[in-house]
């Protein structure tokens, strides 16, 4: 750190995004202390996460996530500020983050396209922006991978999924959705992206669109899992 950046910090101070703590120097977004206290997401988990959202549909080939959503706690508090607070460096330094963890598992899967997870244009209009595609911006700063938000429309305003059934998830968001760019979908292998994935029905709508469209592979990211 220069002596520039120090000034800056002194007299424009930042704060976690959870606990609201002055960061220091080093920190970015998130304090260390509430960093820590934040639940990993590990192989055996994410497994048995695909094998319990997404495997008997064959419509996601893959999927991997950094953290286990828990409410009330630390990032429950950073997601919130994400997107309902307007604060996007949040969104970027979760989408570098997971970007810069998953390295090997996105090479690996020969990824074409970060599509984020679209919002109805009225919630859009009433949020004011996407907060997946800030995690976009935040993968393609490390990536590279092109980011692109229109190959997926939401058609249809549905009601919040936080109260429903797996089975409700998937019956309120059917149909919801259509595909765009339908030439460049084609033959290409897309990552779907969102903050977090409870059941999986909308990343599995989202993804069955696109594969009806002619992509090769869908495969899917989430900053977290939750149950």
């Amino acid at each position: 750190m220069n002596f520039l950046t120090e000034v800056i910090d002194f007299f424009l101070p930042r704060f976690c995004t959870s606990c609201k703590a002055k960061l220091s120097l080093t920190e970015e977004t998130v304090c260390a202390s509430c960093f820590s206290k934040i639940q990993r997401a590990d192989e055996e988990r994410l497994n048995h996460e695909f094998e319990r959202k997404f495997q008997s549909e064959k419509i996601i080939s893959g999927f991997t996530s950094l953290f286990i959503f828990e409410k009330d706690k630390e990032l429950q508090h950073i997601i919130h500020g994400l997107k309902y607070d307007g604060k996007f460096r949040t969104g970027i330094f979760l989408g570098k983050l997971l970007a810069t963890e998953l390295k090997s598992k996105f090479s690996e899967w020969k990824i074409d396209f970060i599509v984020p997870v679209p919002l109805h244009h009225l919630k859009r209009a009433e949020r004011g922006y996407n907060q997946s595609e800030f995690l976009a911006k935040g993968m393609k700063s490390v990536l590279g991978i092109p980011v692109n938000s229109n190959f997926i429309r939401r058609n249809r305003f549905t009601e919040t999924q936080t109260n429903l059934t797996l089975l409700e998830r998937k019956e309120n968001i059917r149909n919801a959705f259509s595909a765009r760019r339908r030439k460049i979908i084609k033959g290409k292998n897309i990552l779907l992206l969102d903050d977090v994935i409870t059941t999986g029905a909308t990343i599995a709508e989202c993804g069955s669109i696109l594969l009806d469209n002619g992509a090769a592979k869908i495969y899917a990211a989430s900053v977290a899992i939750a149950d």
